[in-house]
């Protein structure tokens, strides 16, 4: 694909196997309002899903929601960082599409967090362009994101890749217009099908 100009993506399952790190958080704050950890239906949701969608989803009625956030305020994400383990290949993948001269980008349902995740793992240079779930008004699987990005590098979506690993990436990129490398899941909707971002380069075929 050598008329592709941006690559996009996605934060947790991609970059990062963040399962332990996104685990640990939510079950904490279940635990500290006495309710039991996350069943496996309920953290598969708050995987692909905004921290407000989580907790909602979560906590259900109002007052256990406001609750909820407020706690989350004083044992905010920062402290669960180092449970997120970096894909092997995302530095050096970064680097050489950085050299050929490729755009990049990160479309993320994080919100607060993906600033300190950028600082902790010194990944802030390596990006022209991070785009969270704050920063758009409906998130993925809403294309808002990925439509903010043709915007911002004036491209068409033929000329980007969204790299991602589930259902909210898929109708994202889909909605879009936009190809995705499907990260990690062969049954996952997507234009290719990965299991190593090593794998980009023979998508791209000139890195």
């Amino acid at each position: 694909m050598n008329d592709i100009k941006v690559i996009v993506f996605d934060c947790d399952g991609v970059m990062f196997d963040t399962v332990d790190a996104n685990r640990a958080y939510y079950d904490q704050i279940l635990a500290h309002f006495g309710k039991p950890a996350m069943t496996p239906e309920q953290f598969a949701y708050a995987h692909m899903h905004t921290v407000n969608e989580s907790i909602a989803k979560l906590f259900g009625d109002e007052a256990a929601i406001e609750a909820a956030h407020a706690y989350r305020q004083q044992a905010n994400y920062e402290a669960f960082i180092p449970y997120m383990k970096i894909e092997p290949y995302l530095k050096p993948l970064l680097e050489k599409l950085r050299a050929a001269g490729y755009h990049t980008a990160i479309a993320t349902n994080r919100t607060d967090s993906m600033a300190w995740v950028l600082t902790e793992f010194d990944l802030g240079d390596y990006f022209d362009l991070v785009l969270t779930a704050l920063d758009v008004e409906h998130p993925k699987p809403s294309p808002d994101q990925l439509l903010r990005i043709l915007e911002r590098f004036e491209v068409s979506p033929g000329q980007v890749l969204y790299v991602g690993d589930s259902l909210v990436d898929s109708l994202a990129a889909k909605a879009a217009g936009i190809p995705m490398a499907a990260y990690g899941d062969p049954d996952l909707a997507g234009d290719f099908h990965i299991s190593s971002l090593k794998e980009i380069e023979s998508i791209l075929t000139d890195i």
